[in-house]
């Protein structure tokens, strides 16, 4: 998300901050709605960046709105799905392409909140968010796993613990890294968490590069209402039943942990 819509909204000023009329379960703002849009109008947004799995939007001024898209929340700059589960708009100035950008939300589990400088490394960096999973080392996921006897698959989700790593990224990761999901996380040995490091680097960079995983549902659409490209590498996650891609041997399994589907090899991942 961050990627495909930093180059159409970074530099510009936000005129005004709609909250869109819609029937369905509203999104959580914090603070209240009306008290964000007045302290947006006017502020220009410099940064855009990532937080884990959050899109932070930093303004002049040094606040800070970050939107956590959650299951089925979308930032676009085009073309909504629909119109019924439009959420937010900031109506942007200056010279630019797309007028507006939008947070689409199906479901209504997303969240909109505005920081204060400063308040995002006291209430987030410290407290809510891991350390980002690509700046994590060898070291740093020794360290990570050691304090920890739950299944690596669970451990992978735990955003506390490390941030930006989501299901089907897990899943991914794993069979990259030739990991029993199920092996627990504090006897990983140093020849894993090595290959873990590498695993974690390779598929979330090239799935960013690839702007994301749209499966069958259509939930994750680009900032353009695209298609991401990387379903189309999945190696294991929602191929149960076909045979496994490296080692033409197995089939890939499903299994559910933490009420979250995992997949996985039983060749390749012993």
């Amino acid at each position: 998300m961050v990627r495909g819509i930093r180059p159409f909204v970074a530099g510009r000023p936000i005129e005004r901050v709609v909250r869109c009329r819609s029937r369905y379960k509203p999104i959580s703002i914090r603070p209240r709605f009306d008290v964000l849009a007045k302290r947006l109008a006017g502020r220009t947004i410099e940064e855009v960046s990532r937080l884990g799995k959050r899109v932070v939007l930093t303004v002049s001024g040094g606040s800070a709105v970050v939107i956590e898209p959650r299951m089925t929340g979308l930032m676009l700059l085009s073309d909504p799905p629909d119109s019924d589960h439009l959420r937010l708009e900031w109506r942007l100035g200056g010279k630019g392409k797309y007028p507006s950008l939008w947070f689409w939300d199906r479901r209504g589990l997303g969240t909109v909140r505005l920081f204060a400088p400063g308040e995002i490394e006291r209430d987030l960096k410290t407290s809510t968010v891991g350390p980002d999973a690509l700046e994590m080392t060898v070291e740093a996921w020794r360290s990570c796993c050691g304090a920890t006897s739950r299944a690596i698959k669970v451990a992978l989700l735990d955003q506390r613990a490390v941030a930006g790593i989501g299901n089907l990224y897990a899943s991914e990761i794993l069979h990259l890294s030739k990991i029993d999901p199920t092996r627990r996380a504090d006897r990983l040995k140093p020849a894993e968490l090595s290959r873990l490091n590498d695993a974690v680097h390779r598929v979330l960079e090239e799935a960013i590069r690839d702007e994301g995983s749209t499966l069958s549902d259509e939930t994750y659409r680009t900032a353009l209402n695209q298609n991401g490209k990387y379903q189309n590498k999945h190696r294991v996650y929602g191929r149960a039943g076909e045979v496994c891609l490296t080692c033409s041997k197995a089939t890939i399994r499903r299994i559910v942990q933490a009420q979250r589907s995992t997949f996985f090899c039983p060749e390749c991942q012993r």
